[in-house]
């Protein structure tokens, strides 16, 4: 489609065509998103807004979608992590660098009340989608800005993904062992926190919204969640010049913290940052005496005294099987966990319980999907995941013909699969 024909094509948006909603009420019912992201932090915004109810039109690329879909372990050809990443969204394709997927945006915004990006600074400007053409479609926009190191400063143009995050907000630093090089986490640790505060921020603004009737444009950069999230760290620099080194499990404000070994060769974890709880973990484990040493004393005596408390913390502890001191510790109310693997995870009763892995019906693969469940739950408006990560394009004909207004011919002419979708999935099992 020409840009001139573009322009002389009214929209014919259709506002009486709503996302599928689930059953009963959700507290973000009824607010639209359009989720131009690609990647890891951005589309979890919008993962946590789908979560509690938002109507989202993820726009992905026409042929490949979002790189997601190629991340990790695959089953039958299709990516799992985006399947869990964009749950509860519908996918249209459109290339944002071609005149018809501008267009498609600029419908989208239209009445919409969030948009969630993460290209480049200037990218979206070059293509004629930045805030001013936006926010002049849509006083009321909302628009949500990942980048890596935010829309200004010295370091906007570089290119930012969560593992260089991770190490320019301080993390690395000081994950790992004294003697070994800093560690990265295992998993999208910035990008994770950093979809969990744009969608925070995402609410505030919208809470703000229903106040001024105005939208607004937040700016939000990968390593500055991490950076507040790192504790005390720069009021400990800025008053006693102190920095951080690294030291494996434990903490440098609360003693004893850190991994343990078992009789049997299994591993707990142990807090003991209330002197009551460190009381009643010395109960459990037979040295009722270790509260009353000088060197442990009080939590301040124990951190002076740390590498001689977790050698008689690791002697205690090696001298019973992990089964034995989880009922203990239980038993006495002190604070321990086993050091759990997904297969643990699965398997726990208190898990299950709370609902936390909950199995999905996914037609792509041809049975249940166990993913994480929405985290929190709500008394009236609870959250809830409507159906996996959806297959690309899979809403092309619901959004763009029916939502939007384009014609058949329109979406042909721009390559645009128009198969029809499989039957929404629902939830199976928890």
């Amino acid at each position: 489609m020409a840009e001139s024909e573009l322009a002389t094509t009214k929209p014919q948006i259709n506002p009486d065509v709503k996302i599928a909603d689930p059953a009963g009420a959700m507290a973000l019912q009824g607010t639209k998103v359009v989720d131009i992201s690609n990647f890891l932090a951005a589309p979890m915004c919008s993962m946590f807004l789908a979560d509690f109810g938002a109507d989202v039109i993820k726009v992905e690329r026409p042929g490949l979608g979002d790189e997601v879909r190629r991340w990790g372990e695959v089953k039958n050809g299709i990516g799992l992590y985006y399947k869990a990443v964009n749950r509860g969204k519908k996918s249209v394709t459109a290339d944002l660098r071609t005149p018809f997927g501008v267009e498609v945006v600029k419908r989208l915004v239209a009445t919409a009340d969030i948009v969630v990006e993460n290209y480049r600074p200037g990218t979206l400007e070059k293509w004629g989608l930045g805030p001013e053409v936006l926010t002049a479609i849509n006083p009321g926009l909302i628009m949500v800005r990942v980048t890596g190191f935010g829309q200004t400063g010295p370091n906007r143009q570089r290119p930012g993904f969560g593992t260089i995050a991770e190490a320019y907000a301080g993390y690395a630093y000081i994950s790992g062992y004294p003697d070994r090089p800093p560690l990265l986490p295992g998993f999208g640790l910035a990008d994770s926190t950093t979809g969990l505060m744009a969608a925070y921020l995402a609410s505030v603004a919208l809470h703000e919204k229903r106040r001024s009737g105005r939208g607004q444009v937040i700016d939000l950069a990968l390593y500055e969640t991490l950076l507040t999230l790192l504790g005390p760290q720069v009021v400990n620099y800025d008053q006693l010049g102190l920095i951080q080194e690294r030291a494996a499990s434990r903490l440098p404000f609360t003693a004893p913290r850190n991994i343990y070994r078992t009789r049997d060769d299994k591993y707990i974890s142990v807090g003991g940052s209330a002197q009551s709880i460190f009381e009643r973990l010395c109960a459990a484990l037979e040295v009722p005496d270790l509260p009353r040493d000088p060197r442990f004393v009080d939590n301040r005596a124990r951190l002076a005294n740390v590498d001689a408390l977790d050698d008689a913390l690791q002697h205690a502890i090696g001298r019973f099987d992990r089964d034995e001191l989880m009922r203990r510790f239980i038993e006495l109310e002190a604070a321990i966990s086993p050091v759990n693997n997904v297969e643990d995870i699965l398997r726990d009763e208190h898990v299950a319980a709370r609902e936390n892995i909950i199995a999905i019906d996914d037609a792509e693969l041809g049975g249940p999907l166990r993913m994480q469940n929405v985290v929190g739950k709500f008394s009236r408006t609870p959250g809830a995941i409507r159906h996996t990560g959806p297959r690309l394009g899979e809403h092309n004909r619901e959004v763009l013909i029916g939502l939007l207004g384009f014609d058949e011919a329109q979406l042909r002419a721009q390559g645009i699969d128009l198969a029809s979708p499989p039957q929404p999935p629902a939830a199976i099992g928890k």
